[in-house]
């Protein structure tokens, strides 16, 4: 969830100025260990004259460890002494395990409001014909990914901006979401992965909520699109750069990093719908080239686009993505429109008997 943030004018997007916030205001329970694990994985490479940090990231929710726009500057607080102590001592480098090349681009797709509509229900139509099992206790949800996302590398004292190779990342969480186990080479230090499972470092348990939700959690929200979206700008008010983005972005983190029942993932397309200023991207292509179009939404602070992804065919959800639609200084290093800041591709999404257990006739 993201602390909110003053909004920019356009003319300051291009400063050299970091965008942090200068008053830091204190973290819901759990965010901590979130941004400690997003600021670990890009904290240091093998070599220790190299440094990454996230490019300009948006803050997402407990366990949904993606690169995030914009960190708090308590999330910085939290990791501040780590941070120092490894880039300024140059030691105790974290090896991500994965190749880096040049910055992901991509063409910024035009927008339009014309077919919204007809696009997002098809997508909620598709979505409540998929068969979602009923998770039982003992069960986990288990979700694979093919992932990317860009980062300002440091090498010498000279800046740039690179991305992480596309790799697998794979999640298991127990229905109430207490347990649960992470394998991602550019968050974990073991390549076995490390736990999920609460409580965090700072022996607090999350209750159950749409920023950070739970099978059980899930199964027992309204599938109504109008009572369901109420809810959402209820819990996460005050989050987050505007109450319509915070409501947009929290729905694409149910979309991709849990398993809704299929009723209610159907009614999270109906309730996106009804936020102002989503649009759709008539072309685009998830993290494994998967051709198709997109519905969107432009974070007027960051200059972000985020887009979901779906088959233009079958209307299916792909993944999701962030583009960089307006330029921005990170760091001292520009972030083109056209920069993909994060993307991924959803492979697959089943129920598993065992932590750790991959699915039947997975690879």
């Amino acid at each position: 969830m993201k602390v909110t943030q003053p909004r920019q004018a356009p003319a300051e997007w291009e400063e050299t100025a970091p965008l942090f916030p200068q008053t830091p205001r204190d973290l819901p329970t759990g965010r901590h260990q979130f941004h400690r694990e997003r600021l670990m994985a890009h904290i240091q490479r093998d070599d220790s004259t190299t440094t990454t940090v996230p490019a300009r990231p948006k803050t997402r929710r407990l366990r949904l460890l993606r690169p995030a726009f914009v960190l708090p500057a308590m999330a910085l607080a939290v990791a501040g002494a780590v941070v120092a102590g490894t880039v300024l001592n140059g030691g105790g480098s974290r090896s991500a395990g994965v190749a880096t090349g040049p910055a992901l681009t991509t063409l910024v797709g035009a927008t339009t409001t014309k077919g919204l509509p007809q696009l997002l229900d098809q997508a909620s139509t598709a979505a409540g014909r998929e068969t979602h099992p009923t998770v039982k206790p003992g069960q986990y949800v288990y979700i694979e990914s093919e992932t990317a996302n860009t980062f300002v590398r440091t090498v010498d004292n000279k800046s740039s901006l690179a991305s992480f190779a596309l790799h697998r990342r794979q999640t298991w969480l127990s229905p109430d979401g207490t347990k649960g186990w992470l394998i991602d080479p550019t968050v974990n230090k073991n390549s076995e992965g490390e736990t999920l499972s609460l409580p965090d470092e700072q022996g607090n348990t999350p209750k159950a909520g749409v920023g950070h939700p739970s099978y059980d959690f899930l199964a027992q929200l309204t599938t109504d699109p109008d009572k369901l979206l109420e809810l959402i700008y209820k819990e996460t008010k005050g989050q987050g750069n505007t109450p319509d983005q915070q409501a947009f972005e929290t729905i694409g983190d149910l979309l991709t990093e849990s398993y809704p029942p299929a009723e209610l993932y159907s009614a999270l397309f109906n309730a996106a719908a009804k936020i102002p200023g989503v649009v759709m991207v008539s072309d685009a292509q998830d993290a494994i080239g998967r051709p198709g179009v997109a519905v969107a939404r432009l974070d007027e602070t960051t200059g972000a686009r985020q887009e979901w992804i779906f088959d233009k065919k079958t209307h299916v959800f792909l993944g999701d993505r962030s583009v960089q639609v307006r330029k921005v200084f990170d760091y001292g290093v520009a972030v083109k429109p056209g920069t993909i800041n994060y993307t991924s591709a959803i492979t697959k999404r089943t129920i598993v008997d065992g932590m750790r257990q991959p699915p039947a006739h997975s690879s």
